[in-house]
């Protein structure tokens, strides 16, 4: 019998001073679920430069997923935002929890300046929007921790063999209400997460995977950043 496939959830731990981060909440509420045949598994990531990717490859290399949906915390966004594009940069606004401050950095020299998500965008902003829930699509992760992981997902999921079936792709989620306006209450954001994970599960519509935008040196210009989302 063929083991029953994974899904790899992951959020980030509370950064820049405060005491929770709903996107780790809300992946360890469906930590252990069965999602559209899949078992989810769900991943606290360190919001710290680097560390953040060893903790995620880590894990890609240990449960070999079909799915990796990494989600983090878009204070001052309404909705939950299906991120479009990982640049090839980091300049973080604010430290990271370790104290690293990296401005105007590539992620990876002489990698391809973004990589595309590799989930059905419209179709799980379809979903969710039917659903009741706020959603869309995004065209910039911005620049902090959250795109590094996100550009490193991708790049692995386009270089490393045994990665190359696994679709990928990024979320970020709004404040909890608790946490400042606009806000969503965490009920909500588990849901739009379970259905990011059925949409990209059960979608045959699946876009290239792991596609780079654009070469270093070509004309192709990154999205504009927002450091302050990360």
């Amino acid at each position: 019998m063929n083991a029953v496939p994974t899904v790899l959830l992951t959020g980030f731990d509370p950064f820049g001073g405060a005491t929770r981060n709903p996107s780790s909440e809300a992946v360890q509420a469906l930590h252990g679920t069965t999602l559209a045949g899949h078992r989810v598994q769900a991943l606290e990531l360190p919001t710290v430069f680097g560390n953040a990717w060893q903790v995620l490859h880590a894990a890609l290399r240990q449960h070999r997923p079909a799915l990796v949906v990494c989600v983090g915390q878009a204070g001052g966004r309404q909705g939950v935002h299906i991120e479009r594009v990982a640049i090839n940069l980091d300049d973080a606004s604010i430290p990271d929890n370790a104290g690293h401050q990296p401005r105007e950095q590539p992620i990876e020299p002489g990698a391809p300046t973004a990589y595309f998500s590799s989930l059905p965008l419209l179709a799980v902003v379809t979903e969710l929007r039917a659903q009741g829930l706020a959603a869309e699509v995004s065209n910039s992760a911005g620049t902090f921790v959250c795109n590094h992981v996100f550009y490193r997902l991708m790049h692995a999921l386009a270089t490393e063999p045994e990665l190359r079936g696994t679709r990928g792709g990024f979320v970020h989620v709004p404040w909890l209400p608790e946490q400042g306006s606009p806000g969503m209450g965490l009920g909500d954001v588990v849901r739009g997460l379970r259905g990011v994970v059925e949409v990209s599960t059960g979608d045959s519509r699946i876009t290239r995977p792991s596609t780079p935008c654009a070469k270093p040196g070509s004309s192709a210009r990154p999205p504009p950043s927002a450091a302050s989302w990360p």
